[in-house]
């Protein structure tokens, strides 16, 4: 490649880049998921439209694997240990029963209904079993939901790529052969394998990085993700599994008060969208449109057996012996969501020689997109339908600033809904839990620095300044008098979660 060549490639680049960042801000304003653009400039870049020529698997699934690391290390980044450690057990479960179950259902009704030879069922079974850290990650970015619920959906989607990967190669074999005990005990080793080096590196990193004197802060966000690829590399050339590794080895880091944990975080979610960017437009580019519309139906059958049917049955036999409820185990059924995952694990069977894999590719990028067209906007509906959106749901704010490092502070955000018992309640009468503060109040497009005196409306968008140690109990606070007013504590209302 010559100078003039690189430069023009660099140019072509940067410009993906950025329309594919405008196009995210349209994407959240029509609620569509943004995958799906970053998905459709691939397509309009590929062959049949632009005309850009690409169709080579083996470098989709390389590229495809290491930007899936990324996302999972950024996923494990903004991963709160306090959320997700009482629910380890039943997304543990649910990724790895749960995949074993909705790849079983699956393949028997593709299997019978699209007449799919056995390997080729098994082999769609397991693509789409995998739920996609990426488009969960991005989901709960933006929709509140009770902490049980999107504990679950963030741990199930950064444990269960692992399994999934293992039965895709396991089935990915010429003669085909199904060897339970095989898969099993490949199982048991990659997992646990993945687990410990995941651990360690985010150990070795928590003891490390504090003792550390790094000339510069934006070093500490290099070091930090460095760790997370790290793992994820080790463990892949231990053939352990490395997309468990990199997830693990995130939440270590992420939970062990490490410096300048803000610009950690902002650093990683920067990678993060540039991983997401990079990994669907490259599998846009992969399909060929013209091949795809023969799909369709199959795609369809496949998407309305997995969710209507198999996803179903292996939340209810994952989560059967949890206390996890009818309304959480519905919204979990609906919301298993499919996206970049399910298209790189089928680059897998092409790559190893699979007759048919390349249908395979084709159904399975159709299913992506149709049902994340359909579930996508419809997550909060339902989320509001079963009633697993509290009703003063805070957000925290991402702030790039040394104080509230130093100080270990927080910044959270809420609005005060209507029939709330927060209106007309004043902020002396609040009584949050020291040092929270509310700091700025949003009333009516206008902005306000509230007194002890300040009387909360209906509307209110508040600003609260809190701390690590303390911000479980302000929620809890905001909850218990939104529920009973002020005086919440003589009706014995604490503010516990829904």
């Amino acid at each position: 490649m010559s100078l003039q060549q690189l430069y023009l490639t660099l140019l072509a680049g940067a410009a993906v880049v950025l329309v594919s960042v405008v196009a995210t801000r349209l994407a959240s304003r029509v609620g569509l998921p943004s995958l799906l653009l970053f998905l459709a400039l691939g397509v309009l870049l590929g062959e049949d439209v632009v005309g850009i020529r690409f169709n080579n698997a083996q470098v989709a699934q390389d590229l495809g694997t290491a930007a899936l690391a990324v996302i999972l290390v950024e996923g494990g980044l903004t991963t709160r240990w306090s959320e997700i450690r009482s629910l380890l057990a039943p997304a543990g479960v649910l990724a790895t029963v749960g995949v074993g179950v909705s790849t079983t259902v699956t393949a028997a009704g593709v299997h019978y209904l699209l007449d799919l030879g056995w390997q080729q069922a098994f082999l769609l079974g397991a693509i789409v079993s995998s739920t996609d850290a990426a488009a969960v990650f991005s989901v709960l970015r933006v929709l509140p939901l009770t902490a049980r619920v999107a504990g679950l959906l963030e741990a199930e989607s950064g444990l269960n790529d692992a399994p999934s990967v293992i039965l895709v190669l396991l089935l990915s074999t010429t003669p085909f052969h199904l060897n339970v005990l095989e898969f099993i005990g490949s199982l048991i080793y990659e997992l646990g394998a993945g687990m410990l080096i995941g651990l360690a590196a985010g150990w070795l990193g928590a003891w490390l990085l504090p003792r550390m004197a790094l000339p510069a802060s934006g070093l500490y966000p290099l070091a930090t993700f460095g760790l997370g690829f790290g793992a994820f590399a080790a463990a892949g050339a231990a053939h352990a599994s490395g997309f468990l590794a990199a997830y693990l080895a995130g939440v270590v880091l992420a939970n062990a008060g490490l410096p300048h944990r803000a610009a950690t975080r902002s650093f990683a979610e920067g990678l993060g969208w540039l991983a997401q960017i990079g990994l669907f437009v490259l599998l846009g580019l992969l399909v060929t449109p013209h091949d795809l519309s023969a799909q369709v139906l199959p795609a369809v059958v496949a998407g309305l057996v997995l969710l209507g049917v198999a996803r179903p049955l292996s939340v209810a036999a994952s989560l059967g012996f949890f206390r996890v409820s009818a309304r959480e185990q519905g919204f979990l059924s609906w919301a298993g969501l499919r996206g970049a995952v399910p298209i790189v694990l089928a680059t897998f069977p092409i790559v190893r020689g699979v007759p048919d894999s390349a249908r395979l590719l084709n159904i399975v990028f159709v299913l992506v997109v149709i049902f994340t067209l359909i579930q996508g906007p419809s997550l909060r509906p339902v989320a509001r339908r079963l009633r697993l959106i509290p009703r003063q749901a805070t957000r925290e704010i991402v702030v790039e600033a040394a104080p509230l490092d130093v100080l270990d502070a927080e910044l959270l955000t809420t609005t005060i809904p209507a029939g709330s018992a927060l209106n007309g309640v004043s902020l002396v009468e609040l009584r949050l839990p020291d040092p929270s503060v509310i700091t700025l109040i949003i009333r009516e497009g206008r902005t306000f620095v509230p007194t002890a005196d300040t009387q909360l409306r209906v509307g209110d968008e508040l600003l609260i300044v809190t701390t690590r140690l303390q911000r479980e109990a302000t929620e809890r606070r905001l909850r218990a008098v939104g529920r009973r007013g002020p005086l919440a504590r003589w009706f014995n209302e604490h503010g516990d979660p829904d």
